[in-house]
């Protein structure tokens, strides 16, 4: 199985209490359906599944390989460059209560 060579990128450790959504959509004024936070730098986007992907596009500009889903529920990471599903254990999930806020927020 093939590991994710990006892992020394990962610089945010603690997910952040609530987020106001997709960095790029709010200052546009438009909605998104789940948001991605960058590991490296924090920059929330929005996913692939709403118009622009601005999280995809923020990765590509930057140079920034992996996010994380902040979707209710979900803990995976991707990794842009090596095109693989991680699960990073030293990122710390807050309170579910808390989590809730970052879901739907958008839709």
């Amino acid at each position: 199985m093939r590991a994710c060579t990006h892992l020394d990128r990962v610089h945010i450790t603690e997910l952040p209490e609530s987020v106001e959504g997709c960095e790029d959509r709010l200052a546009i004024g438009s909605k998104w359906l789940h948001l991605w936070i960058c590991l490296e730098c924090g920059h929330i986007g929005c996913c692939d599944d709403s118009p622009n992907r601005h999280a995809t596009a923020h990765a590509a500009s930057a140079g920034h390989p992996i996010i994380r889903s902040l979707q209710l529920g979900k803990d995976w990471s991707w990794c842009f460059v090596d095109r693989l599903v991680i699960l990073i254990r030293r990122c710390r999930v807050v309170l579910e209560s808390r989590r809730r806020s970052w879901h739907g927020s958008g839709a």
